[in-house]
């Protein structure tokens, strides 16, 4: 490997600084009340991310293997067994061939991916799969994806998710609270979810598709990070429009104002319809000029895919071969 490539893979496998969690702050609907967001302007800087720089050959590589390290390795299917999530777990520790990673000269870094999320019913089947491995599993709540349960069972859900092991809880908001402008009832909500995660961290799960107008992705930004969530996240991967640039622009810089004004750094989880290497640069571009490079660590943002993951493999194989595999060759489970 050349000196570009050594010299931007050091930090791979270099632990997260310590992130002081976010608190949240009282309810104050004058700090969002007012925003409106310009659609046109975002979506032509959102079209930028991927035109104005390009990574490539060896600076490509390291950038795809950062990503790897990035990703909650999912699997949220109504026929996941026990079986299933024990072999996502296998991958997740060793989420590329020995000898892709050799070739590259980096099989030393002990290289895995950021988390395991899984259902509720399969938490424990993770944790004994990843114990001793510093991996967490993180698991989906609330009545995910639609959410439409009574908020004590909601509630419960994280509570029992919590008491089996997980350590990081994905909830979904509800989404009629935006809709209807009713952001008191959001923040008492996210604020409940946060007290009922204890110690686990709380990503809160917009389901921007669903929210009707960027100005409300930005307001429920907001008002998720004042109620104290840990990471805001984009999607469920069950709408029909799940991550794109435009909600991720309007998210980060909502994180980056709440930032400036509290000092408290929030993560942020791009999820759904992210399966081509291509695009997890793009991402990591979009963090690196928008929040900068202290953002690219899975304390602070993460990838919520499964696919994704076979894509980065093939692609580093490609590197050091030179020729593309079938797809079929990097099973993710």
């Amino acid at each position: 490997m050349t000196g570009a490539f050594e010299s931007n893979v050091h930090s791979i496998s270099a632990h997260d600084e310590h992130i002081q969690r976010n608190p949240g702050i009282d309810f104050n609907p004058d700090l969002f009340g007012r925003i409106r967001i310009n659609r046109s302007a975002v979506e032509r800087r959102a079209a930028t991310i991927g035109t104005r720089r390009t990574v490539k050959k060896d600076y490509q590589a390291a950038w795809l293997l950062k990503a790897l390290t990035c990703i909650d390795l999912t699997t949220l299917a109504g026929d996941d067994t026990p079986g299933k999530v024990r072999r996502l777990c296998q991958k997740a520790k060793r989420p590329v061939r020995k000898d892709i990673l050799e070739d590259l000269g980096v099989a030393d870094l002990g290289i895995t991916t950021a988390a395991v999320c899984v259902y509720h019913n399969l938490i424990e089947t993770a944790v004994n799969e990843l114990e001793g491995t510093g991996i967490p599993v993180a698991a989906v709540s609330t009545g995910f994806p639609a959410g439409q349960i009574p908020l004590p069972l909601k509630l419960a859900q994280v509570s029992e998710s919590v008491t089996a092991g997980a350590a990081e809880i994905d909830i979904v908001i509800s989404r009629a609270m935006v809709l209807t402008g009713n952001w008191q009832g959001l923040y008492d909500e996210v604020k409940a979810y946060r007290n009922a995660c204890g110690e686990a961290h709380l990503k809160t799960i917009l389901a921007t598709g669903e929210l009707a107008t960027l100005s409300n992705v930005a307001k429920a930004s907001w008002v998720c990070m004042m109620a104290g969530a840990d990471f805001i996240k984009t999607s469920t991967g069950k709408e029909s429009v799940n991550a794109t640039l435009p909600y991720s622009l309007v998210m980060v810089r909502a994180i980056r104002d709440y930032l400036d004004l509290t000092g408290f750094k929030i993560g942020y989880k791009p999820a759904g319809g992210i399966s081509k290497s291509k695009e997890a640069i793009n991402y990591l571009i979009l963090m690196k000029e928008e929040l900068g490079k202290q953002w690219l660590t899975p304390s602070l943002f993460r990838f919520g895919a499964s696919s994704l993951l076979g894509d980065i493999e093939r692609q580093l194989e490609h590197h050091v071969t030179g020729s593309y595999s079938a797809q079929y060759r990097h099973p993710v489970s």
